[in-house]
């Protein structure tokens, strides 16, 4: 405030007695409005997993809050889950809450509450790992004996109980449908799960990511990052059955046309250097891989049963991207 005040006054605002009433009530108007700003500001950037804290229950049937909540950083984050930090990190982490629930007759329950920063990159946690029975909780839920996770707007919620029983499981159940009706808005999905095609997607199958990384954890590729996959690009796997055929998708979208073209010449030369003029070669495994792109986007058949289904997938994409 006094280097607003310093900047008025070289500025003229005090001119002497000889209009010092008038200028008085533009100054008191300026810093009036100043203030207002300076609040909405701070209300717009208030830290959303800190205003969901405030409400969180403290109580689930017979299990109660121990101790305080436990909040992580980013750097903080692998004093926590060290050796999965980095899965986290690289969908942009913000921050991590975390409350312990105990019962005298019953298995610790353990609420995780990451903040992704946004929908996307909440939704791509959440794709991670997608084994367990769908849920209605938040937007698309799964438990697994012990664990439930899902994702609502810049949220990944994850509910883990230390054993498996009846009625652990229910107050797992309760825990997360109250977390989920205290998130208000929902989440949009990233833009580029849109250019998927729908005839024959499998939805537990799709994976969206940015890391090479993440990436060879769900297909193995090559040591190299040969798709110059970083922070900026946006990434979706995904499987499909058509018929008795099935393949494997990737689509890549990468931050302008000439980084896409890039990409693209690196993946003909290290792993399609045999590729007909159509982008299409049989594997050594003898499936089928296809390559084709336009502007920024790159679409990849990693595998299919037959290059008419590659071919397929491949025409069917560029149509959605027009």
């Amino acid at each position: 405030m006094t280097f607003f005040l310093l900047d008025l006054r070289r500025a003229g605002g005090f001119p002497g007695r000889i209009g010092m009433r008038k200028n008085h009530s533009v100054l008191v108007s300026v810093l009036v409005l100043f203030a207002l700003v300076l609040l909405m500001s701070e209300r717009s950037h208030a830290d959303p997993l800190r205003e969901l804290q405030k409400n969180l229950p403290n109580r689930i049937q017979a299990w109660t809050t121990e101790g305080a909540d436990r909040l992580y950083d980013r750097i903080t984050i692998f004093d926590y889950i060290n050796g999965a930090a980095e899965t986290y990190l690289s969908y942009n982490m913000e921050n991590c809450l975390s409350r312990r629930f105990t019962s005298k007759n019953g298995p610790a329950i353990v609420l995780d509450i990451f903040d992704m920063g946004s929908s996307e990159e909440a939704f791509g946690i959440f794709t991670h790992d997608q084994d367990g029975e769908p849920l209605p909780v938040g937007q698309e839920a799964l438990y697994r004996p012990g664990w439930l996770s899902f994702w609502k707007d810049r949220f990944f919620v994850s509910i883990y109980a230390e054993e498996e029983r009846e009625d652990v499981e229910k107050a797992v159940r309760e825990l997360g449908k109250r977390v989920a009706s205290l998130i208000k808005n929902p989440g949009k999905k990233p833009g580029i799960l849109d250019l998927l095609p729908k005839e024959g997607l499998k939805p537990k199958t799709i994976r969206y990511f940015h890391d090479h990384e993440l990436f060879n954890f769900h297909f193995y590729l090559s040591d190299e990052n040969i798709l110059n996959l970083d922070a900026e690009t946006k990434a979706a796997l995904a499987e499909y059955r058509i018929g008795k055929e099935e393949a494997l998708l990737l689509l890549v979208t990468y931050p302008d046309r000439t980084l896409g073209e890039r990409a693209q010449a690196s993946v003909r030369e290290h792993y399609l250097p045999d590729a007909d003029d159509r982008g299409m070669v049989r594997l050594e495994n003898g499936k089928w891989s296809a390559l084709s792109s336009k502007g920024n986007l790159l679409a990849l058949v990693l595998e299919s049963d037959s290059p008419g289904l590659a071919e397929n997938l491949l025409k069917k994409v560029m149509d959605l991207n027009e």
